[in-house]
Protein backbone atom coordinates (compact mmCIF):
# COMPACT_ATOMS: atom_id res chain seq x y z
CA UNK A 1 0.00 0.00 0.00
CA UNK A 2 1.55 3.26 -0.87
CA UNK A 3 0.80 7.18 0.19
CA UNK A 4 -1.21 7.90 3.15
CA UNK A 5 -3.91 4.79 2.36
CA UNK A 6 -3.47 2.19 5.12
CA UNK A 7 -5.45 -1.51 5.47
CA UNK A 8 -7.59 -0.32 8.54
CA UNK A 9 -9.37 2.70 9.87
CA UNK A 10 -10.73 3.43 13.18
CA UNK A 11 -14.51 3.71 13.55
CA UNK A 12 -15.48 4.76 16.92
CA UNK A 13 -13.21 2.23 19.74
CA UNK A 14 -12.98 -0.22 16.99
CA UNK A 15 -10.52 -0.88 13.89
CA UNK A 16 -11.87 -2.57 10.72
CA UNK A 17 -10.87 -2.83 7.34
CA UNK A 18 -9.68 0.33 5.06
CA UNK A 19 -12.69 0.92 2.67
CA UNK A 20 -12.29 -0.78 -0.67
CA UNK A 21 -12.01 -4.13 -2.88
CA UNK A 22 -10.75 -6.91 -0.86
CA UNK A 23 -10.97 -10.31 -2.47
CA UNK A 24 -11.81 -13.47 -0.81
CA UNK A 25 -8.49 -15.86 -1.09
CA UNK A 26 -9.60 -19.12 -2.37
CA UNK A 27 -6.73 -21.22 -0.43
CA UNK A 28 -8.39 -19.57 3.04
CA UNK A 29 -11.64 -19.84 2.77
CA UNK A 30 -14.34 -22.29 3.91
CA UNK A 31 -18.32 -22.64 3.78
CA UNK A 32 -18.77 -24.93 5.61
CA UNK A 33 -22.40 -26.41 6.67
CA UNK A 34 -23.41 -29.24 9.43
CA UNK A 35 -26.33 -31.41 9.18
CA UNK A 36 -27.99 -34.07 11.52
CA UNK A 37 -27.92 -37.92 10.47
CA UNK A 38 -30.65 -40.41 12.17
CA UNK A 39 -31.36 -36.79 13.42
CA UNK A 40 -29.14 -37.51 15.98
CA UNK A 41 -25.27 -37.39 14.58
CA UNK A 42 -23.86 -34.00 13.49
CA UNK A 43 -22.37 -34.48 9.74
CA UNK A 44 -19.90 -31.44 8.84
CA UNK A 45 -19.41 -31.14 5.41
CA UNK A 46 -17.36 -27.83 3.27
CA UNK A 47 -16.82 -26.13 0.38
CA UNK A 48 -13.22 -25.24 -0.40
CA UNK A 49 -13.93 -24.24 -3.93
CA UNK A 50 -14.73 -20.76 -2.89
CA UNK A 51 -14.34 -17.09 -4.79
CA UNK A 52 -15.91 -13.73 -4.36
CA UNK A 53 -15.18 -10.36 -3.71
CA UNK A 54 -16.09 -7.73 -0.62
CA UNK A 55 -16.60 -4.15 -1.39
CA UNK A 56 -16.55 -2.46 1.87
CA UNK A 57 -17.73 1.16 2.39
CA UNK A 58 -17.05 4.25 4.38
CA UNK A 59 -19.96 3.75 6.02
CA UNK A 60 -20.06 -0.65 6.85
CA UNK A 61 -23.59 -0.81 6.24
CA UNK A 62 -23.48 0.42 2.76
CA UNK A 63 -20.50 -2.77 2.07
CA UNK A 64 -21.28 -5.38 -0.88
CA UNK A 65 -20.63 -8.94 -0.98
CA UNK A 66 -20.60 -11.08 -4.08
CA UNK A 67 -19.73 -14.90 -3.87
CA UNK A 68 -19.29 -18.11 -5.87
CA UNK A 69 -19.04 -21.67 -4.90
CA UNK A 70 -17.83 -24.41 -6.33
CA UNK A 71 -20.44 -27.26 -5.73
CA UNK A 72 -18.35 -30.10 -6.56
CA UNK A 73 -15.60 -28.73 -4.25
CA UNK A 74 -17.84 -30.73 -1.39
CA UNK A 75 -16.06 -32.59 1.05
CA UNK A 76 -17.50 -34.54 3.84
CA UNK A 77 -15.08 -37.01 4.89
CA UNK A 78 -17.00 -39.99 3.08
CA UNK A 79 -16.92 -40.03 -0.67
CA UNK A 80 -19.86 -42.13 -1.17
CA UNK A 81 -21.67 -39.16 0.30
CA UNK A 82 -19.75 -36.96 -1.12
CA UNK A 83 -21.20 -38.43 -4.46
CA UNK A 84 -24.36 -38.62 -3.52
CA UNK A 85 -24.60 -34.34 -2.71
CA UNK A 86 -22.94 -33.93 -5.96
CA UNK A 87 -25.66 -36.07 -7.90
CA UNK A 88 -29.29 -34.73 -8.97
CA UNK A 89 -30.73 -36.02 -5.37
CA UNK A 90 -29.12 -33.33 -4.04
CA UNK A 91 -26.60 -30.11 -5.58
CA UNK A 92 -27.33 -31.62 -9.09
CA UNK A 93 -23.29 -30.17 -9.91
CA UNK A 94 -23.88 -31.58 -13.54
CA UNK A 95 -26.67 -28.93 -14.18
CA UNK A 96 -25.68 -26.49 -11.39
CA UNK A 97 -22.25 -26.11 -10.99
CA UNK A 98 -22.06 -22.93 -8.94
CA UNK A 99 -23.96 -21.45 -6.38
CA UNK A 100 -23.93 -17.93 -5.16
CA UNK A 101 -24.44 -15.82 -2.80
CA UNK A 102 -25.05 -11.51 -2.80
CA UNK A 103 -25.52 -9.48 -0.43
CA UNK A 104 -28.53 -6.95 -0.21
CA UNK A 105 -27.90 -5.61 3.85
CA UNK A 106 -25.61 -5.40 5.99
CA UNK A 107 -26.30 -3.71 9.58
CA UNK A 108 -22.77 -3.10 11.43
CA UNK A 109 -22.00 -2.30 14.83
CA UNK A 110 -18.90 -2.13 16.24
CA UNK A 111 -16.92 -5.31 15.11
CA UNK A 112 -19.89 -7.71 14.14
CA UNK A 113 -23.50 -7.46 12.59
CA UNK A 114 -25.74 -9.06 9.93
CA UNK A 115 -25.89 -9.61 6.72
CA UNK A 116 -28.88 -10.94 4.30
CA UNK A 117 -28.41 -11.46 1.03
CA UNK A 118 -29.56 -14.11 -1.75
CA UNK A 119 -27.93 -17.45 -1.82
CA UNK A 120 -28.81 -19.65 -5.06
CA UNK A 121 -28.40 -23.11 -5.01
CA UNK A 122 -29.64 -25.31 -8.06
CA UNK A 123 -31.51 -22.86 -9.79
CA UNK A 124 -33.14 -21.42 -6.44
CA UNK A 125 -32.96 -18.38 -5.15
CA UNK A 126 -33.70 -17.64 -1.55
CA UNK A 127 -32.96 -14.76 1.22
CA UNK A 128 -30.50 -15.55 3.53
CA UNK A 129 -29.14 -13.88 7.17
CA UNK A 130 -25.81 -14.66 8.91
CA UNK A 131 -24.29 -13.15 11.40
CA UNK A 132 -21.13 -11.72 10.63
CA UNK A 133 -17.63 -11.23 13.13
CA UNK A 134 -14.46 -9.32 12.26
CA UNK A 135 -11.74 -11.60 13.99
CA UNK A 136 -8.86 -8.91 12.53
CA UNK A 137 -6.08 -7.76 10.41
CA UNK A 138 -2.80 -9.28 9.47
CA UNK A 139 0.10 -8.80 7.10
CA UNK A 140 1.34 -11.44 5.63
CA UNK A 141 5.15 -12.96 4.85
CA UNK A 142 4.34 -11.70 1.17
CA UNK A 143 2.68 -7.95 2.19
CA UNK A 144 -0.42 -8.59 1.54
CA UNK A 145 -2.85 -7.12 3.69
CA UNK A 146 -5.93 -9.60 4.93
CA UNK A 147 -9.12 -9.50 6.85
CA UNK A 148 -10.69 -11.82 8.34
CA UNK A 149 -14.08 -12.49 8.85
CA UNK A 150 -16.41 -15.41 10.42
CA UNK A 151 -20.30 -15.78 9.84
CA UNK A 152 -22.69 -18.13 10.91
CA UNK A 153 -26.48 -18.65 9.92
CA UNK A 154 -28.79 -21.96 9.50
CA UNK A 155 -31.49 -22.91 6.22
CA UNK A 156 -33.62 -25.44 5.57
CA UNK A 157 -32.34 -26.89 2.58
CA UNK A 158 -35.72 -27.80 1.61
CA UNK A 159 -36.22 -23.59 0.70
CA UNK A 160 -33.83 -25.12 -2.05
CA UNK A 161 -35.57 -27.53 -3.58
CA UNK A 162 -33.09 -29.68 -1.92
CA UNK A 163 -35.21 -32.40 -0.58
CA UNK A 164 -34.32 -35.76 -1.16
CA UNK A 165 -34.37 -37.84 2.47
CA UNK A 166 -35.29 -41.30 3.99
CA UNK A 167 -37.89 -41.87 6.72
CA UNK A 168 -37.14 -43.60 9.75
CA UNK A 169 -38.90 -47.04 10.75
CA UNK A 170 -39.41 -45.46 14.16
CA UNK A 171 -40.09 -42.10 12.85
CA UNK A 172 -38.02 -38.94 11.86
CA UNK A 173 -35.80 -38.32 8.81
CA UNK A 174 -32.41 -39.85 8.22
CA UNK A 175 -30.95 -36.18 7.30
CA UNK A 176 -31.91 -33.22 8.66
CA UNK A 177 -33.89 -30.19 6.96
CA UNK A 178 -32.08 -27.29 9.46
CA UNK A 179 -28.64 -27.07 8.02
CA UNK A 180 -26.28 -24.75 10.17
CA UNK A 181 -23.77 -22.57 7.86
CA UNK A 182 -19.87 -21.74 8.97
CA UNK A 183 -17.81 -19.63 6.88
CA UNK A 184 -14.04 -18.68 7.49
CA UNK A 185 -12.77 -16.05 4.87
CA UNK A 186 -10.08 -14.46 4.51
CA UNK A 187 -10.05 -11.53 2.37
CA UNK A 188 -6.74 -9.93 0.46
CA UNK A 189 -6.65 -6.26 0.19
CA UNK A 190 -6.76 -5.10 -3.70
CA UNK A 191 -7.42 -1.42 -3.82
Amino acid sequence: MTGSTTPTRRLGEVELPAAGTWRIDPGHAEVAFVGRHFMLTKVRGRFTGVDGVVEIAENPADSKVSVTIDMASVHSGDQARDDHLRSADFFDVAAHPTATFTSAEVRWAGTGGSMTGELTIKGVTRPVTLTVDYLGYAQDPWDNHRAVFSARGRIDREDWGLTWNMPLAKGGLLVSKEIDLELEIELIHAG
